[in-house]
């Protein structure tokens, strides 16, 4: 008798859970249900050495949808600066690539509603939040920062999406170079790049400090955080995350968190 009732028990708690939605098990870091959220995310190609880091585009991608988010992914319809084998890190001689075209190695289902538009065609209206993963693409060509250092030019349409998002009030999202766009174009922000200095911490270094000495140039504040945090400029409504400002070699889970904590911040702040 009482084995009867465990199978019973059992058999009975397997019929409620197949009648769950399939995000049922899923909901243990569900910081929010932000359903009607729309975040545009900023591509500049697909490759840390010469576009948008991966890691930091699709863990972008997973916290969006994992506090249910909807997002829309936009690059430049232009050329990269250049092609770099990353096996060798050095340039692919002979090798062109496009912005645009490179970034849907980011989505899965080519054929749903999920795209890579045209930067040129996105409209601050129809988004509450602004997103640019890192990578040197940002340094490339998003910016000419790798030819002009802190002079650096903006393309015309990062320059003009950053201060539609920023006049509207609306947030906007940095993580590992990528401040560096902002804080050229948008006044007294306050930033997270990591470190200042290139040091040891945490079974990691911190190479690319000469950025934040950079971006203080541009008049930007710098706040040092590790790379699995986050720093939120409430004022100007602008968060940042190191991220692979900080070099390792297996520990990509603060990686991870760090990313994860700017999504839930800027979330946050669309409810603003």
């Amino acid at each position: 008798m009482l084995a009867s009732r465990v199978l019973f028990s059992k058999n009975a708690a397997a019929a409620v859970l197949s009648l769950q939605p399939a995000r049922f098990a899923h909901q243990g870091d569900n910081w929010g249900n932000w359903g009607h959220t729309n975040v545009a995310l900023v591509y500049s190609g697909c490759g840390w050495w010469d576009g948008t880091d991966v890691h930091e585009a699709t863990y972008t991608m997973y916290h969006l949808s994992r506090n249910g988010a909807r997002f829309q992914l936009f690059a430049p319809n232009q050329q990269q600066m250049h092609v770099v084998d990353h096996s060798k890190k050095q340039t692919a001689a002979g090798e062109n690539r496009n912005m645009q075209v490179e970034s849907w190695r980011f989505l899965h289902n080519h054929l749903g509603q999920l795209q890579v538009q045209d930067l040129s065609r996105l409209d601050v209206n129809s988004y509450d939040a602004l997103i640019f993963p890192g990578g040197h693409g940002v340094l490339k060509n998003l910016s000419s920062y790798s030819k002009d250092g802190k002079d650096c030019k903006l393309h015309s349409d990062v320059e003009r999406v950053l201060k539609e998002f920023h006049k509207n009030r609306k947030p906007i999202g940095l993580s590992s170079m990528a401040p560096l766009l902002a804080c050229r174009v948008l006044p007294d922000l306050e930033v997270t790049m990591g470190y200042e200095r290139d040091e040891s911490s945490r079974w990691g270094m911190w190479p690319n400090t000469q950025l934040v000495q950079a971006v203080k140039s541009m008049g930007a504040r710098h706040n040092t955080r590790e790379a699995y945090e986050a720093y939120c400029d409430e004022k100007n409504r602008v968060v940042s995350t190191p991220s692979f400002m900080w070099e390792t070699d297996f520990h990509y889970h603060y990686i991870h968190d760090g990313i994860g904590s700017m999504v839930k911040h800027l979330l946050r702040m669309t409810s603003k």
